[in-house]
């Protein structure tokens, strides 16, 4: 395989009839936007001719997920270019997860791919996506096929990530996989069943089952702004999704608690024989308050786990909606002065 090619057929060459206005959309994009005003052009000249040229009724639904920047206004200019882009404003920022459930939940294709707005998520490899689904699969997955655009620490770290998640969830999902991927309008419709506040997508994503397909390609650089994933965010929401999809932090405090009582039995048997046949003074202040301090902070650890876990039931038990939409522009069935979520 050619560097930067997906491992799958070449698409069609040439260009093709585009559909009459009025069909409603086979195909849509959901592409959230957090301060991304500096790429917002470049993002639309490489995606919109691809889809062109395929031929088919789409639309492009872009949630701005409360930017600071010019974003908005950008992507307000790019839909008087072209009527098809769609605009989802939030009141504040929601985080991307709720962005794209927005995005899902105005989705009308028969097909939905969601994906990155800064082109680490390529275009051009949409016909291939949609190829795949065409040949009856109803999620297609895109997998990277190397991380080398990414630092050696979010290299390592991601690949420790996927491998717990997946040795701990009873959920396991595709290694190397990130949010872009197309998925049939029935899963679509399954995903909006799942009314969770605290959203890990790609766990839902592997949890609503489907058959499913993949093809791998190599992630390009970033070409505008930067990410505003640092380390400390990453760590939160990976922390997340193992929380949202696995028991076992729970469940592993039995067995460490377990494990700590049998090892003071033996040791507290074996001061006792040792007292009984040599006799020894009272151990030293030293020692005492390592093991204390020791056993305190496994206490505390125990009690942490068991507080992100309660912290959840509490966000769930409140039934916010997920998000509020301040404005929607481009959907013929809203009203485009206002909206709620």
């Amino acid at each position: 395989m050619k560097k930067g090619k997906p491992s799958v057929a070449t698409a069609d060459s040439g260009p093709k009839p585009p559909p009459p206005p009025s069909v409603e959309p086979e195909l849509s994009l959901v592409v959230p936007f957090y301060n991304e005003g500096e790429g917002v052009e470049a993002f639309f000249e490489e995606t919109l001719p691809v889809l062109r040229k395929e031929g088919i009724a789409f639309e492009i639904i872009c949630v701005n997920d409360g930017s600071r920047d010019l974003t908005l206004a950008r992507l307000l200019e790019q839909r008087k270019k072209e009527p098809r882009i769609r605009v989802l404003h939030f009141t504040r920022n929601f985080g991307k997860e709720i962005a794209l459930t927005a995005g899902l939940d105005h989705a009308r294709g028969r097909a939905v791919i969601p994906m990155d707005s800064d082109l680490q998520d390529p275009p051009a490899l949409i016909p291939h996506l949609i190829a795949k689904w065409r040949d009856g699969h109803k999620i297609v997955n895109a997998r990277r096929a190397d991380r080398m655009s990414d630092s050696w620490m979010k290299r390592a770290t991601a690949a420790a990530f996927y491998h717990i998640f997946n040795k701990i969830s009873d959920t396991p999902i595709p290694e190397q996989t990130g949010d872009f991927r197309l998925l049939d309008a029935s899963v679509v419709a399954d995903l909006r069943r799942l009314p969770e506040r605290d959203r890990f997508m790609k766990g839902l994503f592997a949890w609503i089952g489907h058959a499913s397909a993949e093809i791998t390609y190599e992630r390009p650089s970033r070409t505008q702004g930067r990410t505003s994933w640092n380390y400390w965010k990453l760590w939160n929401f990976a922390l997340g999704g193992i929380i949202s999809f696995s028991r076992f932090p729970l469940r592993i405090w039995n067995y460490i608690g377990l494990s700590i009582a049998v090892m003071s039995f033996f040791y507290a048997s074996f001061l006792v024989v040792r007292t009984l046949l040599f006799g020894r003074d009272v151990p030293g202040y030293a020692s005492i308050m390592v093991v204390m301090l020791f056993l305190g902070g496994i206490q505390l650890i125990g009690i942490g786990i068991l507080g992100e876990y309660l912290g959840r039931v509490f966000i769930e038990s409140k039934q916010r909606p997920l998000y509020l939409v301040q404005r929607r522009y481009g959907f013929p069935e809203e009203e485009e002065d206002g909206g709620d979520a």
